[in-house]
């Protein structure tokens, strides 16, 4: 995880290499991405099958952004905000228990309206393969030549993220290419951090950090590129489009109170404390809470005059507990802030404190994913029914991990 640009002279500890050798870390990544691969053919294979007989095709999460996309270019994007027209869409194409709903803002339905063009397992494998080659760059930039033991940490949500065709990969992307240019002090790190509203939730500890750092140069350009494509949304899909997503985000609330969504696959704070029966008012209350608290790191990384990698490191990380509504797809972001971090964690611990924080992050990413598989077994690889409250670990072990490199971070490097 040993990356040039996030080094420091007055850091020594950025020098510290992560990982084995070189020859071994080769052979590590050399192998992940080669299951990577296979996995991005065996889904795309999967995607150009006809459904069987009497039965629909079973829909992923890209099917939901090629169907926004169809409805884009009928002129009808805004029966897509609403669940009840929305899952007729899906029902045409898939099983009769889909639950797609869309939320994402009328920026984001540019980008996937291409996709609405290609046969389904052709975008699919474009989508994924572009977006995975763009993350593995910037990762690479980042982690130099211990990209392989990085991805090796980060292997469940690479998969889970391959398997539902999900956009984890393109945000990671952007909040990489954002701290690229942070650490030179690049205010065109606003461009990326621009085109971050099509999740805008997963770049507010950047928002953060610029407020407390008088970056007003890149806010203006964050801010500017975010209006463009804001205005440029509104004019090929019209005003109405606004009002449209403003209902659904208010639906997507319900149905988040109520449980509908797979909370077992979500990573934040709120999900857990569903998912374990606490009230959703009770819930949410304490997901603010770790919002706030989680996006203070930031500003008292900045107070105590961290170096520079690591308060953008501490923002990516710290951005991904702000939102009740994050899923184990959108953890690529977690391999950015690791790569920064990961030179000054190795430098102040010691192997057992790094098992904890492996295993922790292991938890975080992997919960969804293991949780799946058990409830298709448990229901004998039918459809999960819609509202299945299984307990959701993944935002318990997120909140302990970034918690623990806080603790990591605030202490002196190791003798040695």
């Amino acid at each position: 995880m040993r990356t040039a640009p996030a080094g420091s002279p007055d850091d020594p500890a950025t020098t510290v290499p992560i990982g084995a050798d070189a020859a071994p870390s080769r052979l590590l990544l050399g192998t992940i991405l080669a299951l990577l691969v296979l996995l991005i053919a065996s889904k795309a294979v999967d995607l150009a099958e006809p459904a069987s007989a009497g039965r629909g095709a079973s829909l992923i999460d890209f099917d939901a952004f090629r169907i926004a996309g169809q409805l884009v270019w009928r002129g009808a994007i805004d029966q897509a905000y609403r669940f009840e027209t929305l899952v007729a869409f899906q029902r045409r194409f898939g099983e009769p228990n889909a639950f797609l709903p869309w939320t994402y803002p009328p920026v984001f339905n540019l980008v996937v309206a291409p996709f609405a063009l290609l046969p389904r397992s052709l975008a699919y494998t474009l989508f994924i393969g572009a977006t995975l080659a763009a993350y593995l760059l910037v990762l690479r930039r980042l982690a130099g030549s211990h990209l392989g033991p990085l991805l090796a940490l980060l292997f469940p949500t690479l998969a889970v993220t391959v398997a539902c065709g999900q956009n984890g990969f393109l945000t990671g992307s952007l909040i990489g290419a954002a701290c690229l240019c942070l650490l030179r002090r690049d205010p065109r790190a606003g461009l990326p951090l621009g085109l971050m509203a099509i999740k805008p939730h997963l770049a507010v500890g950047f928002a953060v950090q610029a407020l407390m750092t008088r970056d007003w140069r890149t806010a203006l350009v964050a801010a500017s590129v975010a209006l463009a494509f804001a205005g440029l949304a509104t004019l090929i899909l019209g005003t109405s489009v606004w009002g449209a997503f403003r209902d659904g985000v208010a639906e997507a609330g319900v149905f988040l109170e109520r449980g509908l969504y797979p909370l077992y696959r979500m990573i934040s704070a709120y999900a857990a404390l569903r998912s374990l029966g606490t009230p959703a008012t009770v819930a949410l209350a304490v997901q603010g809470a770790v919002a706030v608290v989680a996006l203070g790191l930031v500003i008292r990384a900045i107070r105590r005059r961290m170096p520079i990698h690591r308060v953008v490191g501490l923002a990516a990380l710290t951005s991904l507990l702000v939102s009740p509504y994050a899923y184990d797809y959108d953890l690529p972001i977690l391999g950015v802030g690791l790569a920064l971090l990961g030179p000054d964690l190795l430098a102040r611990t010691e192997p057992r404190t790094r098992l904890v924080l492996f295993g922790l992050v292991w938890v975080a990413s992997g919960w969804g994913l293991a949780m799946t598989g058990l409830l298709h077994h448990r229901y004998g690889g039918a459809d999960i029914p819609i509202g299945v409250m299984a307990p959701s670990l993944g935002g318990l072990a997120l909140v302990a991990a970034i918690g623990l490199i806080w603790c990591i971070l605030s202490r002196a490097p190791a003798e040695g």
